[in-house]
């Protein structure tokens, strides 16, 4: 019965993953424009509760407390509906504005579109570079589906991982400014995404040294985390030359 429940749940999360995709980039191409009126807070309240829960599951002490309850190959899937549920609650429960801070045609509406649909391509590329089925704990539960271990994830930047550190969030804050309408409730969300992006990457960062260690610390003093950043914990990360121990005196006497 428990391996009847864990195969239903890794399918579900897998398909629970490509309906809130759907649905995203629908609500972010336009359609949050076209929803009910109503009191801006409700945008502020959906917009945080993705922000905060996305990063209180991620913490190594909440992963730790998880996974003594939860099998480890499980808690890509967890971490992938809890994406989803946040997303599509903020989708389904958006509150439009008909205050309008641009509206572009034309050419510049082109441009901004353009810009929407590469981000997403960008989004999936650099998610593809890192395993996009980590993202969804796809990767993990085939692996326990099939009853072998998972393999050890090497670390080895490639590609956007080259130039910068956070080509994955870069990409999603595409997806938020390139719009041709930018109304007041869709500016709260670009807001507070934003802000949560750059806290995010810096919790990534540190995440990531905790569990890779020395090399990472190396990787972020060659690279930036996003491109023309040049100071502070998102430029390269500065390291502290080691200490130079003092020659210890030779017992041996010269005359």
């Amino acid at each position: 019965m428990r391996r009847f429940v864990g195969v239903i749940f890794g399918i579900a999360t897998q398909l629970l993953f490509l309906f809130t995709v759907w649905h995203l980039f629908w609500f972010l191409k336009g359609d949050f424009s076209h929803h009910e009126s109503g009191a801006l807070a409700i945008d502020v309240l959906l917009a945080l509760q993705f922000a905060v829960g996305h990063s209180l599951l991620l913490y190594p002490g909440v992963r730790s407390a998880i996974t003594r309850k939860l099998p480890a190959q499980f808690y890509g899937s967890l971490f992938c509906i809890q994406t989803c549920v946040g997303i599509l609650l903020t989708a389904f429960f958006w509150r439009s504005s008909p205050i309008e801070i641009w509206s572009l045609t034309g050419w510049s509406g082109w441009i901004m579109s353009a810009g929407f649909y590469g981000s997403w391509i960008s989004l999936l590329y650099s998610l593809n570079l890192t395993g996009l089925g980590y993202q969804t704990g796809l990767t993990q539960w085939w692996y326990w589906l099939r009853r072998k271990p998972l393999p050890r994830r090497e670390f080895q930047p490639r590609s956007l991982y080259c130039c910068m550190r956070h080509p994955v969030y870069l990409s999603f804050m595409g997806l938020l400014w390139f719009t041709p309408l930018m109304t007041l409730d869709h500016a709260i969300l670009t807001g507070i995404w934003t802000a949560y992006i750059f806290v995010g990457s810096y919790l990534k960062d540190e995440r990531l040294s905790y569990y890779i260690g020395k090399p990472y610390r190396d990787y972020q003093a060659r690279v930036p985390g996003y491109p023309f950043i040049f100071f502070g914990p998102l430029g390269k990360r500065k390291t502290k030359p080691a200490p130079v121990k003092p020659l210890k005196k030779s017992p041996l006497r010269t005359t």
